[in-house]
């Protein structure tokens, strides 16, 4: 075994916080899935996070402009500037300050005591090995809210020195950790550069636009940007997020009504640019996933631009099938998190999302509401088939993976 995976204690835990091990923390995940028999399955988890703002002096070592570079190392030596430097700050309830939370790396206390091994790989094998998962796609955390950041010369400083700080110090430690490059999308130019830059690198799979943004996904200034990541064979993902100064949003007075609502709203905005504009239509070879939002949304909005498409087709005139039918088949959805409190309803949301199919596992770790693989191996309306595609092979030929990567 592993020794980056070895579980750290024989007793069982009695509390989780800030410093319980991941290994300790995911035991039960792992004994369920060998438990059951999904185990030695191909499982790709397309949305895990880590805390990247740990690693910050690391990361602001790679901005390219000398004075921000400068500015970012003041702040870590001197405590100049604001924490961690360059990110946005989100000023309302903090996601892991609110009661009943799991604290679990809200100050990311775990310890790792290996020396030789960097500590986001080490987090990550733990969580992989605790999971059963052979692949895992690592998003950023702090960063999901740079999409909101005043200046947007910051979005692309950061933004392209967390690329390079990924995809050269944390993911070539091992082939099961891959990411979807995070895009500065509010502006275009710079965005298509990051696609050039990184499209032929090897743990690169994907891009990734962060939900929270300034520009409407049609706008002609990303019809180059959509072309390139068609060419390049690779999807592009709207990872959903939520903001306090996002003025859609401004009366939720509620962490609850917060989290409820604006992680699916924003692509809830997105999905009904991108389909009534028509980008499936001009890109068909581009595939789009929709990460982080639940799904419960989904056939709320194929029923409603269905409804309102039969009305006013004039106004959508590059479509050639129905608003659903695009939802359905040209885009796919990660499924954390899943609502579950009314299984009817669920069975009859995969039925129209084409689950079989368009539907791909994500756990969300370490976020207090992950879901472990058992999330989709117990659903009584999934037959083994089903459930294999969805866990797995569904995004194996989504990113083209190697499959004999197994495990674990």
């Amino acid at each position: 075994m592993d020794r980056l995976v070895v579980p750290a204690k024989d007793h069982p835990i009695q509390e989780l916080d800030t410093k319980t091990d991941t290994r300790d923390y995911l035991a039960h995940s792992r004994k369920d899935a060998e438990k059951k028999g999904f185990s030695d399955w191909l499982i790709v988890d397309v949305d895990a996070h880590h805390v990247e703002s740990v690693s910050w002096p690391e990361i602001t070592s790679y901005i390219d402009d000398p004075v921000v570079r400068h500015q970012a190392e003041l702040y870590h030596s001197e405590r100049v500037g604001s924490p961690p430097y360059g990110l946005n700050g989100d000023l309302g309830l903090r996601y892991q300050d609110v009661g009943g939370r799991i604290p679990h790396q809200s100050s990311q206390r775990e310890i790792v005591n290996e020396k030789d091994v960097h500590r986001d790989v080490v987090l990550t094998k733990r969580a992989m090995h605790g999971l059963a998962v052979d692949y895992m796609v690592i998003f950023p955390t702090p960063m999901l809210f740079l999409g909101m950041h005043p200046q947007t010369d910051m979005e692309v400083f950061l933004s392209r020195a967390y690329n390079r700080w990924l995809t050269e110090r944390i993911l070539p430690s091992d082939p099961g950790m891959v990411t979807l490059v995070y895009l500065p999308f509010n502006t275009p130019s710079e965005a298509l550069k990051m696609v050039e830059e990184f499209a032929n690198v090897p743990s690169v799979i994907g891009f990734c636009v962060t939900s929270t943004r300034y520009k409407p996904v049609h706008a002609n200034e990303y019809m180059k940007l959509y072309r390139a990541i068609e060419e390049s064979g690779k999807p592009i993902a709207f990872h959903a997020g939520y903001h306090w100064q996002d003025p859609s949003l401004a009366t939720c007075n509620t962490f609850l009504g917060m989290h409820s609502l604006g992680f699916t709203w924003c692509n809830i905005v997105h999905m009904t640019n991108w389909i009534l504009n028509g980008i499936p239509e001009r890109f068909p070879k581009l595939n789009s996933i929709w990460v982080e939002s639940g799904l419960s949304w989904v056939p709320f909005l194929m029923q409603r631009l269905d409804d309102q498409y039969l009305m006013r087709q004039s106004e959508a005139p590059l479509l050639k099938r129905m608003p659903s039918e695009y939802m359905s088949h040209n885009c796919y959805y990660s499924c954390q998190p899943m609502e579950k409190s009314n299984m009817k309803a669920l069975e009859c949301t995969f039925d129209m999302i084409n689950a079989k199919s368009q539907l791909l596992y994500s756990s969300d770790w370490p976020h207090f509401d992950f879901d472990t693989p058992s999330v989709i191996y117990d659903l009584p309306f999934l037959n083994e088939q089903s459930k294999k595609n969805i866990l797995g092979l569904n995004a194996a030929k989504l990113f083209n993976l190697d499959q004999s990567i197994l495990k674990k």
